[in-house]
């Protein structure tokens, strides 16, 4: 059976979610109150990032350069990357963050042809604009990841999940196989749900030589 890798980027190829590095130093307003109203359930991912980041008035230049302060990549990324190669393993991102930071981070790895999937933006004066797109062009609140992970399924991929987030809990569970570290861990274990954990993305790949 031909195989796919679904990763989530924020938290999981990151170690920490770089969005949250963005809203921190140029949210003009109280954007964790947000998070907070998401976090609860009673608002969708959509709604957060629409509200938070219509908070954000600095360029995508200024933005950047704080990525490139802040942003650590999880060990283990390249080796993922190589391992995905050498196995014939369809790698792709797909992310509730935002487009032009998970391609830019991506470029100061130096990775290339990378298929990654996230919100589309756009740098207006008023903030900037967020939308999640799904595989057939539908706008979408919520069920991103979860939109993807049936088009792959679909396509007759055995899927492998790897992320870290309770965003991640309901497209994993599609999955084949799920690494989960994180908050994505946490829920696996309290709903007693298989999932092999992990620390480093090499813990990753000493998994998939399993597979």
């Amino acid at each position: 059976m031909k195989t796919l890798i679904q990763c989530d980027f924020d938290g999981t190829i990151t170690e920490d979610d770089a969005s949250f590095y963005l809203l921190d130093a140029y949210a003009e307003g109280d954007w964790r109150s947000i998070l907070k109203e998401y976090k609860e359930g009673r608002i969708t991912v959509g709604e957060f990032n629409t509200r938070a980041f219509a908070m954000i008035k600095a360029d995508e230049s200024t933005l950047l350069s704080k990525l490139d302060e802040n942003v650590r990549v999880r060990p283990g990324f390249r080796e993922l990357l190589d391992y995905c190669a050498y196995r014939g393993f369809r790698f792709v991102i797909v992310s509730n963050g935002l487009q032009f930071y998970v391609e830019a981070i991506l470029r100061a790895l130096g990775v290339n042809g990378i298929e990654a999937h996230a919100a589309t933006n756009a740098f207006e004066r008023d903030g900037v604009r967020v939308q999640y797109v799904a595989p057939d062009g539908t706008v979408l609140q919520d069920g991103f990841k979860e939109a993807y992970m049936k088009l792959y399924l679909s396509e007759g991929y055995r899927v492998v999940y790897v992320g870290n987030g309770t965003s991640d809990s309901y497209a994993s569970r599609h999955a084949h196989v799920v690494f989960a570290t994180g908050d994505l861990l946490t829920y696996y274990l309290r709903h007693g749900l298989p999932c092999i954990p992990f620390d480093d993305l090499t813990e990753v790949v000493n998994g998939l030589t399993k597979l």
